[in-house]
């Protein structure tokens, strides 16, 4: 099994940021637009429905002891999202061999479609190549064995692989794409390379319907992959800028799946084009919110259910919300300068039984946007 080196959500948005982009991810088939249509929405848009309607769950070690995977929660949770999210589809993303195989297992006994997609960082090539094939040859194994399963060879290379962007670590990487300092015909065509290296691979292990995760203005081939995956984190005012927007990525003729999207829980933050999670202050012990922001599930249940009327509208492959628990951002809600959740993209919120305690046992409890996506994926999946 190869190293399972992880990285945090901040780091991953800060790459995405410098290139000016605001998110990443993967995709997967050809999928046909389904026959019956329903009404126009409230936008005035009629729809064609999504073949997925899903959620990203992560499988990452976790801050503390506490907060990391484990088999008992993954459990828990994917039967919450298949019977109270009523998601069809689950997003099984992060590093750790083990503990992907082990979700996805889990998801496939559930009768959910996966979206299998291991992200190592910051370790040579050779480990993330391997990390990669042993997880497409487990996705292999499920798809044969009747699974309902895609599988994505990975997500933004150029922030997670070494060599493509200078830089020993993400961090370092994020650094010089910052400053600009890197190459970008070098970083472009190194990361050609790399992506084109690991579609092989992936078409090597897995035989079902193949993706890679890229930021919005990422560059790619996608002749090498049957889906155009996009984590998208656009804002506009009026529905019809973000239809002309994501026409473009269905000028391959191919599947579009949205495998991220989504925004925070406090006034304006679907207005930061991704970037509403760097709101807390990290020098502080406690982790602290910046300025004086101001709480609101509202926004963030509005947000992700006029994006979800956008998708369906267009027919799309599918759509995976992110995420569906954060369990390092706990909600404090009689403390809002510690309320890390408002800096959560996550339908549910975390609640500590001691807050400040990084040993507390604690629980989820859904947001409003919780039940704003179980009431869209309800009604899509049923038409």
């Amino acid at each position: 099994m190869a190293n399972t080196t992880g990285i945090d959500r901040k780091q991953f948005l800060a790459g995405a940021l410098a290139l000016g982009t605001a998110g990443a991810l993967l995709p997967s088939g050809q999928a046909t637009a389904k026959e019956r249509t329903r009404a126009s929405g409230r936008h005035g848009m009629r729809h064609h429905g999504m073949r997925r309607h899903g959620v990203v769950y992560t499988v990452g070690e976790g801050g503390t002891p506490a907060t990391a995977w484990s088999p008992r929660r993954m459990r828990a949770d994917l039967r919450a999202i298949r019977d109270e999210l009523h998601a069809d589809t689950v997003e099984v993303t992060g590093d750790g061999v083990d503990r992907l195989t082990a979700t996805a297992a889990r998801a496939a006994e559930l009768g959910l479609h996966i979206w299998l997609q291991p992200t190592l960082a910051d370790v040579p090539e050779r480990d993330i190549l391997e990390h990669l094939a042993e997880t497409g040859r487990f996705a292999e194994r499920l798809r044969r064995q009747g699974a309902s399963v895609d599988f994505s060879v990975g997500c933004e290379f150029w922030l997670f692989v070494p060599g493509i962007v200078p830089g020993a670590t993400v961090l370092d990487r994020v650094e010089n794409l910052l400053n600009g300092t890197f190459d970008p015909v070098r970083m472009q065509r190194r990361l050609d390379a790399f992506t084109k290296k690991a579609a092989a691979l992936g078409r090597s292990v897995f035989h079902g319907k193949l993706g890679y995760a890229a930021a919005q203005d990422d560059e790619v081939d996608w002749n090498l992959f049957d889906v155009v995956g996009i984590d998208y984190y656009s804002y506009f005012p009026q529905p019809a800028s973000y239809i002309r927007e994501l026409r473009r990525y269905q000028r391959w003729g191919k599947p579009v799946a949205i495998t991220e999207f989504g925004t925070c829980a406090y006034k304006g933050a679907e207005k930061t084009a991704g970037m509403g999670w760097n709101v807390v202050d990290h020098t502080k012990n406690p982790e602290e919110i910046k300025g004086h922001l101001v709480r609101s599930e509202h926004t963030q249940a509005a947000y992700v259910a006029d994006l979800l009327e956008v998708f369906e509208s267009m027919g799309l492959y599918g759509a995976m919300a992110f995420e569906f628990v954060t369990p390092d951002a706990p909600h404090r809600p009689h403390d809002p300068r510690h309320d890390l959740d408002m800096a959560s993209y996550a339908l549910t919120k975390t609640v500590e039984d001691r807050p400040f305690d990084p040993t507390s046992p604690w629980h989820w409890e859904p947001k409003e946007a919780f039940l704003a996506v179980a009431r869209c994926y309800l009604r899509g999946r049923a038409s």
